[in-house]
């Protein structure tokens, strides 16, 4: 899952949430010159990465969507699965997504001393951007769906992503409920 659902397996703990987002950029398995907190959120985003990565169901669409996505097919899976938790949040939340994302974007975490200027630049974008407000809709996946083909280093064809989604979007949706009952179970939300 990219950002919302990292955000979400976080607990509505907005303080973890950053420190989720965080381990996308911290490299190595040696933490110790971390706070604890941020351990925990990038264990966390570690086990939330690799929770998705060999589910069952989604590695069967990840066969799937290969052809049509090589190389990239699992960076698609996790927008498709961000764009189908905004889409559905109410399925799985009982605040709005608008709330909730006010209340994360509101947060100012108490570490961020420890945080990369990688993803320092991320969060001045990202917020300001209200980036994650917009993976509802079919516009949204569209438009995050280009800006990571632009940022990967190799050729690809994540910008086809959408219409592959159009596509299979039954499949995905099917994929995307069956591992959202499996996660939920698994991280206890």
């Amino acid at each position: 899952m990219n950002y919302l659902g990292h955000l979400y397996f976080s607990k509505n703990d907005f303080e973890l949430m950053y420190y989720n987002l965080f381990g996308d950029f911290v490299k190595g398995s040696d933490l110790s010159r971390f706070p604890i907190k941020i351990q925990e959120g990038i264990r966390l985003h570690r086990e939330i990465d690799h929770y998705i990565d060999h589910h069952p169901c989604v590695r069967k669409l990840l066969h799937k969507l290969y052809p049509l996505l090589p190389k990239i097919s699992g960076i698609a899976v996790d927008l498709y699965f961000d764009h189908l938790l905004a889409k559905f949040w109410s399925d799985y939340h009982d605040e709005t997504l608008e709330d909730y994302l006010k209340e994360f974007y509101l947060m100012v975490p108490k570490e961020q001393e420890y945080f990369s200027e990688e993803f320092n630049f991320l969060l001045s974008k990202m917020i300001p951007g209200r980036w994650i407000n917009q993976y509802d809709d079919f516009k949204g996946l569209t438009f995050v769906c280009n800006r990571f083909s632009n940022r990967i280093e190799f050729n690809n064809v994540l910008y086809k992503a959408p219409e592959v989604f159009l596509k299979l979007e039954e499949d995905i949706i099917d994929s995307f409920r069956i591992f959202m009952s499996a996660a939920n179970k698994h991280f206890n939300n």
